[in-house]
């Protein structure tokens, strides 16, 4: 692909969509050829008349500056005498509303009009090659997408003339945009949901309920008169009196209007995606509704299902239902925080503790290896990570460098090696992470300590106040923790890859040592510490307690081993009694949720993991399915018992960090540890607790299916185990028989 062979239209149709068109003929010696094509936008390409390709929103979302995808297409048996190439050029990431730009529009952030780029690659028998690329030869038309916004929808009106606008116009300003091939999967077309009712909202506004909450968009096949339309609005939940509640999109409208041409159509967006579970009918051609013509559709990248669980506990299964579904509507190109108000970014945070879950759950090797590149190319040069990626952010506004987010750098990559063996993951980010480890060493005025900075801190726990953004913590405390854990897990990398990491080795143990005397005193964390963080100009004060003693500090400190072997029975009482004391709940956020329950494992307290899992008090697991929940929600009370929203302006129902609780339900409810990367080695050590039932769990491997099965029969224990060939597998059973076993299946029975 040529940077330099950019065209855009000769008329600039801002948010409308535009048609590049070019003719040409095959002679009948072309056995076959390729198409790659690009866009500063969104593109969708067609031969003949035929989509090429599976994927949707192609090219995806990349920071354009640093690199842009084009994706190549085979054309074999596609090709006739005379052929006509169309690429439809929509607004998309790069050129349409999104993110922050440091003004409230938000709009044109990497350019502010779209441009394609192609090259055409016919293949002659005798093996001579004829290359047609866009340039002024290709005329330009409009399309019957009027309007195309990812927040905020689309509009396609089948009535609409295909006006010829010119020939293309060479686009030198789009040169500075790299060309890569594409690197990850297709975001494509998944499930396709019927509703499951229509009803009438008290407010008398129209509304269709999917069931299911989740990213994509709804497809209509009905016939009606020429010049009828469809509006819909789209909401992910209804406000306590029963009505259609769109306030938590903040400025995304999320609206899509269909006009039909009279004939029988099949309608959806083609360049926009929404997230949701309830339409509204704004407009629509009959009284009766017809459920059957319409049909929400799935959309996410491109992953093969490896995690399978199912117990006997309803409300644990929705659980597990609704992490999946938290995974699927976020895992769209990049690992977006939210698919439905107007940020769908990706904030590295949530990634990071949710990676372990997401491989569970999903092959998630090739849509991280496109991320992982995001994330390399971002990183700044003196190794700094800011929280969102790819980080679109223009101006004076960033996002914060942050720790426990930046350390995606460090964490992502590790977990890829956990869970499927590939060195090739730590080589090729093992310098990113080097450098984002560098970063941290100067970040602060403590040579070993990361002090002070503007950190998101434990994101959402509840020991602040149950209104709070940010924890208790002290930011000082999670930000020197995860400084250790990263430094440790590039001393691991360097390891396995044969590197000298001698500099490493003496950080961590310098780390961690100042750690230890500047946060811990007599083996526990200190109590208080004075605040070092500094607010800058133009943001709002997040932070209100800091504190050494929460129960995040401690998981924390024992986590990641930031204490002596003497010292874990005293933190590990602590944590004990910090959860009775706030009702026998975690108050955790974003940073200590997610290892809270393998600390408590860890610490022999299984038994407390288990209340926890159970709890359905706010904040816990269970709260939300309680509440209807179909997906994550970002706050543990989005909804709070009266009905009432947490807030308007930040209040997702479809966030997927607190789902990281799955990796618990494999890793103990079912047993299932990796004790050799890629799961070469397997501990199966299932730790049953009767109000479960039963377990069904499996993962898909590159070797095979590693399966467990457990279920109580009368005061017996059942349990089967599938181990594939190439795995070795440690069984631990509860009253402490174990054996080591290989390819197979294993039935066990023992008092319960």
């Amino acid at each position: 692909m040529n940077a330099n062979n950019w065209i855009k239209s000769p008329k600039d149709l801002g948010s409308a969509s535009a048609c590049f068109v070019r003719a040409f003929e095959a002679a009948p010696d072309v056995t076959g050829g390729t198409l790659s094509v690009s866009a500063v936008g969104l593109f969708e390409a067609r031969l003949n008349g035929e989509k090429l390709g599976r994927g949707v929103l192609t090219p995806g979302y990349t920071d354009y500056n640093r690199r842009t995808q084009y994706m190549t297409y085979d054309l074999a048996g596609l090709l006739g005498r005379r052929n006509t190439l169309e690429i439809t050029a929509a607004p998309g990431w790069a050129v349409g509303h999104f993110g922050y730009n440091g003004s409230g529009e938000r709009h044109h952030v990497y350019s502010d009009h779209y441009a394609v780029n192609a090259e055409l690659t016919l293949c002659h028998d005798g093996g001579e090659r004829e290359i047609i690329v866009t340039d002024e030869a290709w005329q330009v038309f409009s399309s019957q997408v009027l309007f195309s916004d990812i927040y905020n929808g689309e509009t396609l009106d089948l009535t609409a003339h295909m006006d010829a606008l010119g020939h293309a116009v060479k686009d030198p300003d789009s040169a500075r945009f790299p060309l890569i091939p594409q690197q990850g999967a297709d975001v494509t077309e998944h499930e396709r949901i019927a509703p499951v009712s229509t009803f009438v909202t008290p407010r008398g506004e129209r509304v269709v309920d999917f069931g299911q909450n989740m990213a994509g968009y709804v497809e209509f096949n009905m016939e009606a008169k020429r010049g009828d339309r469809i509006v819909i609005s789209h909401a992910e939940v209804l406000d306590k009196d029963g009505n259609f509640y769109t306030e938590n999109y903040r400025r995304a409208k999320n609206k899509v209007t269909y006009v039909l041409s009279g004939d029988r159509d099949v309608v959806k967006p083609r360049f926009s995606f929404q997230g949701f579970r309830y339409i509204r009918l704004d407009e629509y051609p009959f009284e009766t509704v017809d459920l059957n013509g319409m049909r929400a559709v799935v959309v996410h990248t491109e992953m093969k299902r490896t995690g399978h669980f199912t117990c006997g506990h309803d409300k644990i299964n929705q659980l597990y239902h609704n992490t999946l579904w938290g995974q699927k509507s976020n895992y769209l190109d990049v690992p977006t925080d939210c698919p439905q108000r107007d940020e769908r970014m990706g904030w590295i945070g949530d990634a990071q503790v949710f990676c372990r879950t997401a491989a569970i759950q999903y092959d998630v090797r090739a849509f991280f290896r496109k991320w992982l590149g995001d994330l390399r190319a971002d990183q700044e040069p003196n190794g700094a990570i800011y929280g969102v990626c790819p980080c679109q952010f223009a101006g004076t506004y960033k996002p914060r460098i942050s720790a426990a987010w930046g350390d995606a750098a460090t964490i992502i990559p590790t977990e890829l090696y956990r869970a499927y063996g590939d060195e090739s993951v730590l080589r090729d980010n093992l310098g990113m992470m080097k450098r984002w480890v560098d970063y941290m060493h100067g970040a602060g005025p403590a040579e070993y300590l990361w002090l002070g900075g503007f950190h998101y801190g434990d994101w959402l726990a509840m020991d602040a106040g149950a209104d709070s953004l940010v924890g208790a913590t002290a930011n000082d405390l999670i930000a020197s923790a995860f400084f250790a854990y990263s430094t440790e897990l590039v001393v691991r990398a360097g390891h396995i890859l044969g590197e000298d990491v001698t500099r490493y080795e003496e950080l961590y143990k310098n780390v961690r040592r100042a750690f230890r005397e500047h946060f811990m005193e007599n083996g526990l964390p200190r109590a208080e510490f004075p605040l070092t963080e500094a607010t800058p100009p133009g943001h709002e004060v997040v932070d209100g307690v800091r504190r050494g003693m929460t129960q995040t500090a401690l998981v924390l400190i024992l986590h990641f081993g930031l204490c002596e072997r003497e010292e874990r029975s005293l933190l590990e009482q602590k944590l004990v009694e910090l959860i009775d004391g706030f009702g026998g709940r975690m108050s955790t956020g974003f940073v200590g949720t997610p290892y809270i329950m393998h600390v408590l494992t860890a610490a022999g307290r299984t038994d407390i993991a288990y209340r926890l899992l159970f709890e359905e008090r706010n904040p816990s697991w269970l709260y939300s399915v309680n509440h209807g929940a179909t997906t994550m929600w970002e706050h543990w009370n989005g909804i709070k018992e009266d009905g009432s929203f947490w807030d308007r302006s930040m209040n997702s129902f479809n966030h997927y960090a607190y789902g990281a609780v799955v990796d618990w339900l494999f890793g103990v409810t079912a047993g299932i540890e990796v004790t050799e990367p890629g799961y070469r080695g397997v501990r199966l050590c299932p730790r049953p607790d009767r109000r479960l039932g039963f377990v069904d769990a499996s993962v898909g491997t590159d070797h095979g299916t590693v399966a467990v099965h457990w279920h109580y029969r009368g005061d017996m224990l059942c349990f089967v185990f599938t181990v594939p060939a190439g795995c070795e597998a440690e069984i631990v059973l509860p009253n402490g028989y174990a054996e080591t076993v290989r390819e197979g299946t294993y039935h066990y029975q023992i008092k319960a």
